[in-house]
């Protein structure tokens, strides 16, 4: 029966090429646009976990409520002995310490005299005692000169900072901010490299200093403003981190406004909400494709149709039933669904593989954007994605024949029988 199916199918070329045409192009569409948007969405979680969220976040109570303007006088103080708790009681993540702070980078002259200064954001994390904050950043990759900090006092600063402040390597500037108490504070920092982080806020005017140093900075001594985990995979597992956000706060959270609270990643910065668009928007792009491309071909098969009457005629003479023609036409979709899927299946991954290595260059966007995603995106070819778009391309090609072929059941049997005659 297939090989009839098939034998039918492909000895009338109008009956397959508009088709499969259509359903290649939709097919290869889906795919494309699929795979972009989740190397975005992945993108943007892998750099909101790296630089603000981690997959979990710990800090203050007092400090979660004012969480955007990253208050690091309302951190953590002494939670060493509390920190070998957590990584023993959550083994399945990485824990590291991090402060983020605002302050004036200054440059002088050799008698004192200040010559450039320019706003600057603080990012402290552990540099030289262990190198998991430098593969997590990807910083060794991303220096664009000079080397990392290998003692204390030495800064890596973005390199449109270094462009803009006309400094060189081994400069040694003047660091101005404010401690945690609210005095005055200073630090001699000296230029070692220049970083692409790959994070607006950042390339704008960041720099990157060692834990240590900002604690002595800020007196902070034993402390930090967050705590990040990070799960030891490497990915996102939603239910993981609210599972174990939820069993943190219950050992943990108390009444007082410095007791630690865990954020997961989806409470913060609005990713949540982000998360939620991303899987419904794929949800009803496979139903807008399938609604679409069913309305095509329900088109197309209706002008098949009127090419056909003879045939269904001839065939409801001979005493085949109109069911019976209905389930061969709703085959033929089947077959050339398939076929057409594949097609499309192929199309997608030829244009999106080359994508997925080299990327594509967003930074210009990223500019003037809010949002916090990698400057070069890269497109994420997953399972999901061509299951997706076979059945897409599949259920669009059934539904076009079956609207298109439910003319059969409201003909006429003589009317066919006269248009035989014709």
């Amino acid at each position: 029966m297939l090989k009839f199916i098939l034998k039918g199918i492909f000895r009338d070329r109008s009956r397959y090429f508009f088709p499969i045409i259509i359903m290649s192009a939709g097919v290869f569409l889906m795919v494309f646009f699929l795979a972009f948007m989740d190397g975005y969405m992945e993108s943007m979680i892998r750099q909101n976990a790296r630089f603000e969220t981690g997959h979990v976040k710990i800090v203050t109570k007092a400090y979660s409520e004012l969480l955007a303007q990253k208050p690091y006088d309302l951190g953590l103080l002494d939670i060493e002995a509390d920190l070998e708790k957590w990584k023993a009681s959550y083994p399945q993540f990485d824990f590291v310490q991090r402060i983020t702070f605002g302050a004036i980078l200054d440059k002088s002259d050799s008698l004192g005299n200040s010559l450039r200064q320019g706003q600057v954001l603080g990012f402290a994390l552990e540099l030289l005692e262990d190198d998991f904050e430098i593969r997590n950043l990807r910083l060794a990759e991303t220096l664009v000169q000079g080397r990392l900090p290998e003692v204390a006092g030495e800064i890596l600063v973005s390199d449109r900072t270094f462009q803009a402040m006309q400094i060189s390597l081994g400069d040694s500037l003047m660091l101005l901010g404010s401690t945690a108490e609210g005095s005055m504070s200073f630090a001699l920092v000296k230029i070692v490299g220049t970083v692409n982080f790959g994070y607006e806020a950042l390339d704008r005017g960041g720099i990157i200093m060692n834990l240590s140093d900002a604690q002595d900075f800020l007196d902070m001594p034993g402390g930090c403003s967050e705590i990040l985990g990070f799960s030891k995979d490497g990915y996102y597992n939603e239910k993981l981190f609210k599972s174990t956000k939820a069993d943190f706060n219950a050992k943990n959270t108390k009444d007082d406004e410095f007791s630690p609270v865990m954020l997961a990643l989806a409470d913060q910065n609005n990713m949540g909400y982000m998360l939620w668009i991303m899987d419904f928007t794929f949800m009803m792009m496979s139903l807008v494709f399938v609604i679409i491309l069913g309305i095509v071909l329900w088109n197309s098969g209706l002008m098949s149709g009127i090419r056909r009457y003879g045939e269904f005629g001839l065939r409801l003479a001979i005493g085949e039933e109109k069911k019976h023609i209905y389930m061969i036409l709703i085959l033929e979709s089947v077959c050339i669904g398939i076929i057409g899927s594949l097609l499309g299946l192929i199309l997608g991954f030829a244009a999106s593989y080359p994508l997925s290595i080299w990327g594509l260059d967003m930074s210009q966007y990223g500019k003037t954007s809010s949002l916090v995603f990698e400057n070069v995106i890269r497109t994420k070819l997953s399972p999901d994605i061509f299951i997706y778009g076979f059945w897409t391309g599949l259920l669009s090609s059934v539904l076009g024949t079956a609207l298109a072929g439910s003319v059969i059941f409201k003909r006429q049997t003589s009317q066919l029988f006269k248009e035989l005659e014709q």
